[in-house]
């Protein structure tokens, strides 16, 4: 039967879709077999899933037979918007529900000018956007947001956030949702656009995480921008803890640096000593003028010795408080990605990592970079909208509004 068996009384058309799209099973009877369903019910709910459009289907190769007749989710029927929210930028784009991006926008935004101008100003981006990528509004099934920020997943607000002022507990759905309509037209009589928030390391490792390494079952993933948080994927989900604040570590503290004061309000946190913010203040002391990450990124892509200096010693801070990490998830692979995941931030980590942790802990570990580079937060913050909206559960609610 396999370890994916279901019982009969499980195997809804939601539950279906999941294997579907999970490529467990992709033939009828590929899903008999993973079910136990008859024929006939497996056919039901298929022709279920086929009248709201959600699969494709082709016929598969032949070994003497009749060719398989191969089912698949069709990442085409709808449409995502994703926001990828910086501290002094944001990327916005419509993608389809495999993560392919059709339409992409980039630009300056401070986001210390709090949730009410930000969020409206990311709106007001939408109908370009919607309009460039081919599709019409009502194509959107959902909007993403990743924000700097702790974030609360059950009510979509972020948690005293260090470097976010004035977006504490805000209702970023709500305002999201009315600024979607204003911009885009969407009619009160359609319901708001869902729209989900979360942390950008969460997004950023869901995203890498489904793109590389899906077998993998424990990955984590480490953005190091203008501040330092983590993401965790265990099995095939994000690991969010009991309120959002799970990998939150750049708020752990150093036990020799006192002195060095948080944008959270402790002295020595790792984000006061091996951030972008952090290194972009050392720089200036030195006569090289820095304000964020971006700043220490574009200094270490022009080979400028002080910032290749301070980006290893970084990493070498980082990689103190990692050896804990790694020691108690054990994970297969640990990503670096953000601003300052170079070659010298990357071998201050591993520096430490293999000098202090314990043979076995980093025996089977892969030390790695971001693979989708500056669209992982756009890329996941989709994937978190589809993982969501498809989820066995919930699609059978959708598919019971939609047909009967």
């Amino acid at each position: 039967m396999g370890e994916h068996m279901l019982t009969p009384n499980q195997a809804s058309a939601g539950e279906l879709l999941e294997l579907i799209r999970s490529g467990r099973a992709n033939t009828r009877a590929d899903l008999q077999r993973a079910t136990g369903l008859s024929r006939s019910t497996v056919g039901q709910r298929l022709d279920l899933l086929n009248r709201v459009g959600w699969l494709r289907h082709t016929d598969g190769t032949s070994t003497g037979g009749r060719p398989s007749h191969r089912i698949d989710f069709d990442p085409s029927h709808a449409s995502v918007i994703a926001i990828d929210l910086e501290t002094r930028h944001a990327r916005a784009a419509v993608l389809d529900l495999a993560g392919t991006i059709l339409a992409e926008h980039t630009a300056p935004l401070n986001i210390g000018d709090g949730p009410e101008q930000v969020l409206d100003q990311l709106a007001g981006w939408f109908p370009d956007l919607i309009t460039a990528a081919g599709i019409e509004p009502g194509h959107v099934c959902g909007v993403g947001l990743s924000v700097p920020g702790p974030v609360d997943w059950e009510t979509g607000r972020v948690v005293q956030p260090p470097i976010m002022p004035g977006w504490d507990q805000y209702p970023i759905r709500a305002r999201m949702q009315e600024a979607y309509a204003r911009h885009v037209g969407r009619s009160l009589e359609d319901g708001p656009v869902p729209v989900f928030v979360d942390n950008d390391a969460n997004l950023m490792a869901l995203a890498e995480h489904q793109a590389n390494h899906r077998d993998c079952a424990a990955f984590v993933l480490v953005k190091v921008s203008t501040g330092i948080g983590a993401g965790v994927v265990i099995g095939r989900d994000v690991f969010r803890g009991v309120d959002g604040g799970a990998g939150d570590i750049g708020h752990i503290r150093l036990h020799d640096r006192p002195d060095a004061l948080c944008m959270c309000g402790s002295h020595g946190c790792l984000a006061a000593v091996a951030s972008g913010r952090a290194l972009a203040g050392q720089l200036s002391e030195l006569g090289l003028p820095s304000a964020s990450g971006s700043d220490v990124r574009r200094l270490l892509s022009e080979g400028h010795p002080d910032a290749i200096r301070l980006a290893r010693e970084a990493g070498r801070r980082a990689g103190e408080v990692l050896v804990t990490v790694v020691t108690l998830l054990n994970p297969g692979v640990l990503m670096l990605a953000g601003d300052l995941s170079g070659v010298p931030f990357m071998t201050g980590v591993r520096e430490l990592l293999y000098q202090r942790a314990m043979p076995r802990t980093t025996a089977g570990l892969q030390i790695v970079t971001s693979r989708l580079g500056d669209h992982a937060g756009l890329i996941g913050a989709a994937a978190m909208v589809v993982e969501f909206l498809y989820s066995p559960a919930r699609a059978d609610a959708r598919l019971a509004a939609r047909v009967g």
